[in-house]
């Protein structure tokens, strides 16, 4: 068990009055954290606006050397992070690794982007009106940066926001999920404990709605980032006042399985897609839009493949699916279910729940206009829609608020060319699923789905300022 602590800075401050997370799996105690209120948000923010005025002067090789020394600790303690977010949420172990592998790239890549951040001169002669002089702009830190994680990857979501913030020169009060405190505290020990580490450029307060309202509001920060749901980042935007507000939102992936695909393949691929980590992703695929003619074999596929999935205890190298986040997660799983079939859908694989977890769920004859493909399931359901035509599928892909990630199956290099004109999103990705993410590789999405890039040289545009030089 892991005992998390406040960071107030580079200080571990205790407090009296203990949190518990305990198992989505076994129910047992895994992590223990200290309960904070708004006064402990208040007091990191002031500190780090203090801090601030030291981090933006801190050498760029210094704050370079220090994202790989943290890179260093978490390889020597992999096992230890990997069980701590499969502990917390019980995510399998195989999944969890690779996830802690993931984290150690980003803040690797986010090293590697700092060495060619640039700007760049400008001529100022070059209107009538202008003189000549020595002119240029450059990236200086933004000032304080609050930055909010989700439960589904605590650790690499996380890096993608620590890594690129304290590397620009900011300083960070990060709110991780109430659900994984223990590995956001092991991951910022990692920060806080480097030689390299700028004093007091990082703290980590825990809590919910009312420790993140008072970090949003408050005047202090110049910079929020947040990944999470809708409902929460409208409150944010509506609350942060004149800031720079990243948002990382909901999705609802899809792909179309057009009539040259490799059918095989694509339900292969649409089995991971769908029930990697318990469809708990942003772009966990949920709506697959079938050409008519391939239907009956790629649903018969999807089903098979599905079946193939084990779901078992997280600790068991070889599990695919654990439990999912709560009870409650389970129980609105189940909801859509019910409302589907009611609808007319029918379940042709899952549908149950297996020793407790809810089995990967394929929905076939699902019509558009049912609840079940209009809004964010965040579980492991997906759901087989007959189109007749790529122009029925790319309206029906585009007939959503969300506009993270699509996919396209297709042999058709003109159905690839008028699938990146047509699908209106963020990211899209051909011959595989809309859940393909690397972490080198501008992320975020359109719509309701959010505001700014992720990806380590697309960060650090979120947490840097252009500043224009003029010299006569």
């Amino acid at each position: 068990m892991v005992e998390a602590k406040l960071f107030i800075g580079s200080d571990r401050v205790d407090k009296s009055e203990k949190g518990e997370r305990r198992s989505p799996y076994d129910g047992r105690v895994v992590s223990t954290y200290p309960v904070c209120g708004t006064d402990d948000a208040e007091a990191a923010l002031v500190v780090a606006q203090k801090a601030f005025e030291n981090a933006k002067k801190t050498p760029l090789s210094q704050r370079i050397s220090w994202l790989r020394d943290v890179a260093r600790r978490i390889e020597k303690e992999k096992e230890l992070f990997a069980r701590t977010i499969t502990d917390e949420i019980g995510k399998p172990i195989m999944f969890s690794r690779i996830e802690v592998d993931r984290c150690i790239e980003t803040v690797e890549l986010t090293a590697d982007a700092l060495t060619h951040m640039r700007g760049e001169t400008i001529p100022t002669d070059a209107t009538c009106s202008g003189k000549k002089s020595t002119a240029f702009w450059r990236r200086i830190p933004a000032g304080v940066v609050v930055a909010i994680t989700p439960f589904n990857f605590p650790l690499n979501l996380a890096a993608h926001k620590l890594a690129p913030a304290l590397g620009a020169g900011c300083s960070v009060v990060l709110k991780p999920t109430p659900e994984a405190p223990a590995t956001a505290y092991l991951f910022a020990k990692a920060f806080i404990e480097s030689e390299y580490a700028a004093k007091d450029a990082l703290s980590v307060v825990y809590g919910d709605a009312e420790v993140g309202g008072a970090l949003v509001s408050s005047p202090i920060p110049r910079v929020v980032s947040f990944t999470g749901s809708v409902p929460v980042g409208n409150i944010i935007t509506k609350t942060a006042g004149i800031k720079r507000v990243s948002l990382e939102l909901g999705g609802n992936a899809a792909t179309f399985v057009e009539k040259s695909a490799d059918i095989s393949h694509a339900a292969t691929r649409c089995a991971f897609g769908a029930f990697v980590n318990s469809g708990q992703v942003c772009i966990s695929l949920q709506r697959i839009y079938v050409d008519a003619s391939i239907y009956d074999r790629f649903a018969e596929a999807m089903a098979k493949e599905t079946g193939k999935l084990k779901v078992a205890s997280p600790y068991e190298d070889d599990t695919f699916m654990g439990p999912l986040i709560n009870e409650e997660a389970g129980e609105r799983a189940l909801r859509w279910i019910q409302s589907a079939k009611k609808e007319g859908a029918r379940v042709i694989a899952g549908g149950e729940l297996v020793d407790g977890m809810f089995a990967p769920t394929v929905m076939a004859d699902v019509r558009d206009d049912m609840a079940i493909v209009c809004e964010e399931v965040f579980a492991p359901i997906v759901s087989l829609v007959k189109v007749d035509s790529f122009d029925e599928a790319v309206k029906k892909m585009n007939d959503s608020p969300y506009g993270l990630q699509f996919s396209i199956f297709t042999n058709d290099l003109k159905m690839t060319q008028r699938a990146m004109e047509e699908f209106e999103c963020g990211g899209i990705v051909v011959n595989d699923v809309p859940t393909v993410r690397f972490d080198i590789q501008p992320y975020g999405g359109v719509k309701l789905s959010g505001i700014g890039r992720e990806g380590p040289d697309f960060a650090l545009e979120e947490f840097t300022e252009i500043q224009s030089v003029v010299i006569f």
